[in-house]
């Protein structure tokens, strides 16, 4: 279950109601629905529950509280709000029986920064596992105004002032078989912008490096919209990605890998043993998270799967640039300049001080040599940087 707070310091947990009156608020907060799922487990800390139904035909009641304390090690919430809610249980269908799965850019749980007024729009796809099944329906729950189409979820929303803060979205994908899909969530952090990726539009610009570099090279990196941090979730992925297969050559987890570095606007690479093959290029690709806003709720990057965003090529020595030159034989000849002046002081006149001039004409020789060359030039661009409860 998503949970927030606009107190971003806070603390926040869920845990499961209590009948009795020496709870936190001192009165029954489940009645006849305490424990209403059978061998159920809670995560308290990230408010999740893992369950089995065991009967079908059956609703089973869920009874939780959420709280928020003021720190990780306070003893008591400042507040308590009770979430109530019904799971029903179908009959399991016979042959496959694997439950359909959302899929798309955003994964489970993401956070996606949303400036009030703009127009949102977010893709929310169903896939099936077993033969002959289909998607009939999305159970799903939405900020107020969210608009949806079935059976690929096109979301389409322009958020007002009134709903600044976190807007959650969740849906559950069902097939043909009443065999429905895990909960997927994504939160609209409305009011705040995400940290996007920027691409590069010169050689100095803001992916480093671009065009052609040797085959040892480790540094990698791009500079974001605003500034970043690491993904607060492992599995989010940069692919470096071969042209001529179409397939990653590396992958870097940034939720925990430490050759990723987070300094400002910018995230660096570092690749120990490099991949890159001579002649080769090379293009990478970006889950949706890479980069991690710094506004509570850590709103995120979009991904990025364009092929053209960030390309490389590995020089190649095979082809290295070659030079050819040839000289002809040197030839003489006599040239006569034009008439040069030279100045001399005639001693006789010295009454006047009146300078005579002559003229001498001086012959030179030169030698003149032909050369043709032909050159083939690389240019190597190997820059480095291293770079809601109150």
């Amino acid at each position: 279950m998503p949970i927030s707070d606009l107190d971003s310091t806070d603390t926040l947990r869920c845990r499961w109601s209590i009948g009795s009156t020496t709870n936190t608020n001192t009165h029954d907060e489940c009645a006849d629905v305490c424990n209403g799922v059978p061998g159920a487990v809670l995560y308290n800390d990230n408010c999740t529950l893992v369950f089995t139904l065991t009967q079908s035909a059956k609703y089973v009641a869920v009874a939780l509280q959420i709280e928020d304390y003021y720190t990780s090690t306070s003893s008591s919430p400042m507040s308590s709000v009770p979430l109530q809610f019904l799971f029903y249980g179908y009959l399991a269908p016979s042959g496959c029986s694997t439950p359909p799965a959302i899929i798309g850019n955003r994964p489970n749980r993401a956070c996606i920064g949303t400036p009030i007024g703009s127009n949102v729009t977010e893709y929310v796809i169903a896939q099936v596992y077993c033969p002959g099944k289909t998607i009939t329906d999305f159970v799903t729950s939405s900020p107020v105004g969210l608009r949806k189409s079935i059976y690929r979820i096109i979301l389409s929303w322009i958020p007002t002032a009134t709903q600044f803060g976190p807007q959650g979205f969740c849906a559950g994908a069902v097939d043909n078989t009443n065999v429905q899909s895990n909960q997927w969530c994504i939160t609209f952090l409305v009011g705040y912008d995400s940290p996007n990726l920027i691409q590069a539009s010169s050689v100095q610009g803001t992916v480093s490096p671009i065009g052609t570099i040797f085959a040892n090279h480790t540094i990698f990196s791009i500079q974001a919209t605003r500034q970043v941090n690491r993904p607060s979730r492992n599995y989010t992925y940069v692919y470096f990605n071969d042209t001529a297969t179409g397939t990653s050559v590396h992958t870097v987890d940034c939720g925990w890998d430490p050759h990723v570095m987070y300094s400002g606007n910018t995230i660096t690479f570092y690749i120990p043993y490099p991949p890159w093959i001579p002649g080769h290029t090379y293009y990478i690709t970006f889950d949706s998270g890479v980069a991690s806003g710094t506004d509570f709720w850590k709103p995120e990057s979009s991904p990025i799967t364009d092929p053209k965003f960030w390309r490389f090529d590995i020089w190649n020595p095979a082809v290295s640039s070659t030079t050819t030159t040839t000289t002809t034989p040197p030839t003489s000849g006599t040239v006569t300049t034009r008439p040069i002046s030279t100045t001399t002081v005639n001693t006789l006149l010295t009454t006047t001080g009146i300078v005579a001039t002559s003229t001498t004409t001086v012959t030179a020789t030169t030698t003149s040599v032909t050369t043709s060359t032909k050159s083939q030039e690389l240019h190597i661009f190997d820059f480095i940087v291293i770079a809601l409860l109150v």
